[in-house]
């Protein structure tokens, strides 16, 4: 049978590979949205090469007006037989690091197959730039689905979640390690997690790596919990499907004005709602790929030796469960980079 997800799964890797690439020259230099714009290139190129109808519903870039792939862009040929994909991503997840030359940068995407006949996205937009997150792995979301799949850790105090899930991981309190991104709008969980004894893990950016971490064997994160982009939590939903981790997401503002600008004419009960995995990425189909530029809990960065770059990536495919973990070494003396900019190959 024919399955479009895995004849095109490899050009993902593909394009954020050649992001990491392009933007891997910009690590210290001070100048994360030139660094963006370079990954976004990167990306573009690999795609007006690929034979598929892919929008973007899931884009990057609005929130500090950097140069991005916005909301409705195409990607892919756009032929009229293609397959249809939903594609959310983000060139440089922790552009911030990776301006300053700091750890967690990663570039990251995630597709989804259209049926034939689709008339909807499956990949939902959650339109505020914010979500409160809680994300947990397998272990946990296996007891949860059997035995509650309706578990609220939202807006159940920290120190209740905490008991909880030590006790379905078989562990002390003491023993939890919980990651959090370290922002002024997360200080109270901060808190909290030091009141309740728990280990406390923080970084300063890079959402997706964090939210990730709790559904990878080796990572040594229990839980990541905090306020992050939407975008972000999108992406992370996607890994979660092929890791059998999950994720709780629900609209946060810091303002009643942000939340009016931002979700002007969103019903109240769609704001308050809360998403997990399966609503936020709909279907069966569902594909995620990321490759670091700097080293991350997720996978290590770009290593330059020589005249050649090492280059380290994962894949996850929803349907079969499978993850990939891709080493690859690319000859900078021949390697080449499609950018959408000139239309034409570029050296790295």
């Amino acid at each position: 049978m024919y399955d479009p997800e895995r004849t095109v799964e490899f050009e993902f890797v593909r394009a954020t590979e050649n992001a990491a690439l392009n933007a891997m020259r910009f690590i210290g230099k001070g100048d994360k949205n030139t660094a963006d714009a370079a990954a976004c290139d990167a990306i573009q190129g690999v795609f007006d090469l690929v034979d598929i109808r892919g929008e973007v519903v899931i884009g990057e870039g609005i929130k500090d007006q950097a140069p991005g792939i916005f909301l409705g862009d195409r990607l892919g040929k756009w032929g009229p037989n293609s397959p249809r994909f939903n594609i959310a991503l983000d060139p440089v997840d922790g552009t911030t690091n990776l301006s300053k030359g700091s750890p967690n940068a990663i570039s990251v995407m995630a597709a989804a197959e259209l049926p034939h006949d689709a008339k909807h996205p499956v990949m939902r937009n959650i339109p505020s730039y914010y979500s409160h997150k809680i994300a947990y792995g397998p272990e946990v979301a296996r007891v949860l689905q059997k035995e509650d799949p309706e578990a609220n850790f939202l807006d159940s105090p920290l120190k209740e979640t905490l008991q909880r899930l030590a006790k379905i991981l078989h562990k002390r309190v003491g023993d939890m390690v919980v990651l959090v991104l370290d922002r002024p709008r997360n200080q109270t969980f901060i808190d909290a997690i030091r009141q309740s004894g728990a280990s406390l893990r923080t970084i300063a950016d890079g959402d997706i790596t964090a939210a990730v971490a709790p559904s990878l064997p080796d990572s040594g994160i229990d839980l990541y919990v905090g306020i992050g982009g939407s975008p972000e939590g999108v992406l992370t939903a996607t890994a979660l499907r092929a890791l059998g981790g999950e994720i709780q997401l629900r609209m946060w503002f810091p303002n009643p004005e942000a939340k009016a600008r931002e979700v002007s004419g969103v019903p109240e009960g769609e704001i308050q709602r809360i998403y997990r995995s399966n609503t936020i990425v709909t279907g069966d189909s569902a594909i995620f790929c990321a490759t670091g530029i700097i080293e991350s809990p997720l996978l290590p960065g770009v290593k330059l030796i020589g005249h050649k770059a090492i280059t380290h990536s994962i894949l996850m495919r929803a349907r079969s469960r499978t993850v990939r973990y891709i080493r690859a070494v690319h000859d900078l003396e021949h390697k080449t980079i499609h950018l959408r900019s000139t239309r034409r190959e570029k050296s790295v």
